[in-house]
C-alpha cells in the first residue's frame, strides 16, 4: 500500500510502498479515501509529542480519516466491510496514521460517515469537529448562553460556533477582519483580536459573556477571564494553565458518541464543512506548509482514493 512515511523526526515525507497493517481484535481496517489535516500531524512529525507518545519509525503521520471498512477484526460486530466510516484514529502510540491507503482503526474511535457530508468534508471532520463537540460540552453551552470563541474562524473555531449556534446560543467570535463575512454567514457576531478585545466584546455583551472557548492562547486568554461570568466555563485547548484560573484544559479524545452527534448535526444541516484546499498524498509537504502559514479559513485535506 502506498502511506506517507517519515525515517526520523524532522524528515522530508516520503510516498513508499508499505507492508498492509496487522489487524487488532477490536479494530477494523479502513481503506482512506480522505485524511484530514490537522497542525498536530506536523507537529508529531516534528517531535512535539515526543514527551507525551511513543514513537515508532518509519512513522506515518494523521490522525484523521473518512473510507471504507476493507476488513474487520475477530471481536469486531459493530462493523462489516464496505461500511462508510469516519474516525479520529489517535492511539497511545504513534506509527500506523492515517496518510496511507490503509488505515488500522479501533471501534471506539470510529462512527458512520455522515451522509450529507463529501468525502472531502467527512475527511476535515473529526479531529477539529470533536475538539469543539468536547470543549463546549465541558462548559456545558446551552440555549440562551451568550459564547465568546477565540479564533472564531481557525478549523477548531467554525465547527465550535455552528455547534453552539445549534445549541441556541448566542456566539461571538473573534477573528481577522476578513473572516467577519464568513462568521456571520456561520451565525457568529464577528469582532476583531488583539487591542481593544474587550471593549468590542463589552459593547455586543455590556454583562459579559456566559461561557468562552480558547482556541489560540496568549494574552487573549486573559481577556476570557474577565469578560466571563464563572471562570469554570472557561474551556482552553492552547493553555493548560487554564486550570489554575478555575477553567478547563481540553485534549481532544477518541469519541463514537461525539463523532456520532457531529454526524447528526451535520445530517440534519446544522454543520458543514468548509474544505478550503484539497491536495494529493505526494502533495504532502505542500499541504504543511499551507497549514503552518495559518491562514486558512476552514479545513486542509489529502486525497488518497
Amino acid at each position: 500500500m502506498k502511506a506517507v512515511t517519515l525515517t526520523e523526526y524532522g524528515a522530508t515525507p516520503q510516498v513508499d510502498d508499505r507492508p498492509t497493517p496487522k489487524i487488532a481484535p477490536d479494530a477494523v481496517l479502513v481503506r482512506t479515501r480522505y485524511a484530514g489535516v490537522n497542525p498536530v500531524d506536523w507537529k508529531v512529525a516534528g517531535g512535539g509529542l515526543d514527551a507525551l507518545l511513543y514513537t515508532y519509525f518509519p512513522l506515518t503521520p494523521g490522525w484523521d480519516v473518512a473510507g471504507v471498512v476493507e476488513q474487520v477484526g475477530v471481536a469486531v460486530t459493530e462493523y462489516a466491510p464496505g461500511d462508510e466510516v469516519i474516525a479520529y484514529d489517535r492511539m497511545d502510540t504513534v506509527q500506523h496514521g492515517t496518510y496511507a491507503e490503509l488505515v488500522p482503526v479501533p471501534v471506539r474511535a470510529l462512527a458512520r460517515k455522515p451522509r450529507s457530508l463529501s468525502w472531502a468534508q467527512a475527511g476535515g471532520l473529526p479531529l477539529a469537529g470533536l475538539t469543539a463537540y468536547q470543549t463546549s460540552q465541558v462548559v456545558e453551552v446551552s440555549k440562551g448562553d451568550t459564547v465568546l470563541i477565540s479564533n472564531a474562524g481557525g478549523g477548531v473555531g467554525t465547527f465550535a460556533v455552528q455547534i453552539c449556534v445549534a445549541a441556541g446560543a448566542r456566539v461571538i467570535g473573534t477573528a481577522s477582519p476578513a473572516k467577519s463575512d464568513y462568521l456571520r454567514s456561520l451565525g457568529a457576531e464577528p469582532v476583531a483580536y488583539g487591542d481593544g478585545l474587550l471593549g468590542s466584546v463589552r459593547a455586543l455583551a455590556p454583562d459579559g459573556v456566559d461561557a468562552a472557548l480558547d482556541y489560540y492562547g496568549g494574552t487573549a486568554l486573559a481577556d476570557l477571564f474577565e469578560l466571563t461570568r464563572s471562570p469554570a466555563r472557561v474551556a482552553s485547548i492552547a493553555d493548560a494553565a487554564v486550570r489554575e484560573r478555575g477553567g478547563h484544559y481540553v485534549f481532544v479524545r477518541p469519541d463514537h458518541a461525539g463523532l456520532t452527534a457531529l454526524g447528526d448535526l451535520a445530517d440534519a444541516g446544522h454543520l458543514t464543512v468548509h474544505v478550503e484546499r484539497e491536495f494529493t498524498l505526494e502533495e504532502v509537504a505542500e499541504a504543511w506548509t499551507a497549514s503552518r502559514e495559518g491562514h486558512t479559513t476552514g479545513k486542509i485535506v489529502l486525497r488518497v482514493e
